[in-house]
């Protein structure tokens, strides 16, 4: 519960959604945790979560890597930015997903111009970050003409890892509504219950 507190603060009992907005959340976490988990090289799912948080989350889904994990491989990367950017349930994008979203494109950005995990600009940064330990200010270090180079790719990364995303939930919808219809009912599932079902 501690490590919760940190993650999206203290449960918000006195909040109230609506029932439309309980499925739509309880499909937006299931679509994060069904994306996770049918992609290889992704942290298993410990929890899932459809209890309002203090920091603002109407959900989320608790990912922990098994042991110490300290470097992140393209792939993996990647499969992130997949599992952040799933939203096709109800064929509509709610405001829900604005931290998912802004999280796939840091992580995008970040692929493009400071992991060298780019074909076109190979292992230049691109982007400094200075003040790493105190939030971080980046700035780029490159022509206006590489910078929409840049936010053309990112674009493009994000759309191919978010049809991936679309592509794993639409073949895979009978689950996801029977795992949301769970979570709804439960409000909050284990990893262990999630795989279950899954598994089914």
């Amino acid at each position: 519960e501690s490590i919760e507190v940190v993650i999206a603060g203290y449960q918000k009992k006195n909040a109230i959604m609506t029932d439309h907005e309980k499925k739509i959340v309880s499909y937006h976490e299931i679509g994060h945790a069904l994306v996770a988990a049918m992609q290889t090289h992704s942290a298993p799912v410990q929890k899932i979560t459809i209890v309002p948080r203090t920091s603002g989350a109407l959900g989320y889904t608790m990912q922990v890597e098994e042991g110490n994990h300290y470097l992140m491989t393209k792939e993996e990367m990647e499969n992130k930015i997949a599992t952040l950017t799933e939203e096709v349930a109800f064929g509509s994008v709610t405001t829900g997903a604005s931290n998912d979203i802004e999280q796939a494109t840091k992580l995008a950005r970040a692929m493009i111009t400071r992991y060298g995990m780019s074909d076109d600009f190979g292992m230049v940064a691109l982007e400094t970050v200075t003040n790493q330990y105190l939030g971080g200010d980046a700035s780029l270090a490159c022509s206006t003409d590489t910078q929409t180079k840049i936010d053309q790719q990112v674009v493009e990364l994000v759309k191919r890892e978010h049809d991936k995303a679309v592509d794993i939930l639409t073949a895979n919808r009978e689950k996801l509504d029977r795992l949301a219809a769970f979570l709804y009912e439960k409000e909050t599932i284990t990893g262990e219950e999630f795989m279950h079902i899954l598994g089914e």
